[in-house]
C-alpha cells in the first residue's frame, strides 16, 4: 500500500508520506506490545542500559522504527528468556550457564545481567561472525567464533542455551537441534524464530534472482511454522515445554489492518518456544 502511494505522490511529498508510515509502524508496535503485556518489560529493557544501534553487523539500527521494533522482539525474546529461567533457576548463590548461540551484539546477556541482578550468570556468546565476536568481546564478554553445529563437537554445555532467529539461518537445524539434545546438563532451550502460517523456503535472493553474495547473518534457509518447528523438534530429541506467538501489529483496532503490511514487507510476528529434552521419538528413529 505504501509502495503505491509513494510512487504515486510528487517527489516533494514523499518524506511526509514516509514520515506517517514510521508513525503508523510505531504506532502499530506499541499497541501490539500493550495488548500482549509485553509493554513493561520493553520499557525496563530501553532503561537498562544496552545500546542496540549495533546489533547487527550488516546495518545499523538507526530510526525510531527500527529501535522500536527491535526492542519490542527483544521484549519477547526475555520474556521467553524469563519463562525458561522458571524451569531452570539454580538454588540461591549456585551457578546459572547460559550460553547465547548466534548472539550477535551481547545484548541478550546484558539484559539478563540488569533483570536478575540475583543469579550468579556465567555467560557465553557463540557466533560464526567474527565482527560479532569482537564487539561482544569489546564489552567484557566473552564469546566465541563459531558454528552453532560445532558447539557440541567443542564441548560447549550449558544449563540454558538461547538461540534468538538463528535456526532459521542453519543449513541443517535438524543435526544441530539433535547434538544439542545429547548436551549432558542442559535443562532447557528457548529459541524464537519468524513466524510464518505456511512453511516455506527462505532464499529470498534466489526467489528474486538478486546475483549477489550473502552471508548466514542475512539468508533464511528454513521458515516453518510452529507445527512443522514442533514435528522437527520432537524429531531431535525435543519437547515443546511453553510457546507463544508475538505478533507486530495488535489483533484489535484500526491498526490491525496493517498485518498485510507486516506479512509482505517483514513478519507478522515471532514465534517462541521453551524446549526440553525428550527423546521420546528421536529414538525411534534408525538413521542418525
Amino acid at each position: 500500500m505504501m509502495h503505491v502511494l509513494r510512487t504515486a505522490v510528487p517527489a516533494s511529498l514523499r518524506p511526509s508520506l514516509e514520515a506517517l508510515q514510521e508513525r503508523m509502524l510505531i504506532g502499530s508496535l506499541r499497541a501490539a506490545l500493550r495488548e500482549q503485556g509485553l509493554s513493561d518489560l520493553y520499557e525496563r529493557l530501553a532503561r537498562s542500559g544496552p545500546d542496540i544501534r549495533h546489533q547487527y553487523t550488516m546495518h545499523e539500527v538507526a530510526t525510531a522504527y527500527a529501535e522500536t521494533k527491535v526492542r519490542a522482539q527483544h521484549a519477547f525474546q526475555m520474556f521467553m528468556a524469563d519463562k525458561a529461567l522458571q524451569r531452570v533457576r539454580p538454588p540461591a548463590a549456585q551457578p546459572l550457564t547460559v550460553v547465547d548461540i548466534g548472539d550477535s551484539a551481547g545484548t541478550h546477556i546484558q539484559y539478563l545481567q540488569a533483570l536478575h541482578p540475583d543469579l550468579q550468570l556465567r555467560c557465553l556468546s557463540v557466533n560464526l561472525d567474527s565482527q560479532a565476536v569482537a564487539k561482544i568481546q569489546a564489552k567484557g564478554l566473552e564469546a566465541v567464533c563459531m558454528r552453532a553445529e560445532e558447539l557440541s563437537k567443542a564441548g560447549i554445555d550449558a544449563d540454558l542455551f538461547l538461540s534468538f532467529e538463528t535456526v532459521e539461518h542453519l543449513m541443517d537445524p535438524i543435526h544441530f537441534l539433535r547434538d544439542l539434545s545429547h548436551v549432558s546438563h542442559c535443562e532447557a532451550l528457548v529459541l524464537t524464530v519468524p513466524y510464518v502460517a505456511q512453511s516455506r523456503l527462505g532464499l529470498q535472493h534466489i526467489r528474486a534472482a538478486r546475483r549477489e553474495s550473502v552471508t548466514p547473518e542475512n539468508t533464511h534457509i528454513f521458515e516453518l511454522s510452529p507445527g512443522d518447528w514442533r514435528l522437527a523438534f520432537q524429531h531431535a530429541g525435543w519437547a515443546v515445554a511453553y510457546d507463544r506467538i508475538y505478533r507486530q501489529y495488535p489483533r484489535r483496532g484500526p491498526l490491525r489492518l496493517l498485518k498485510p503490511w507486516w506479512k509482505r514487507v517483514d513478519f507478522e510476528g515471532f514465534w517462541g518456544a521453551v524446549l526440553v529434552r525428550d527423546a521420546t521419538w528421536s529414538d525411534l528413529y534408525q538413521g542418525w
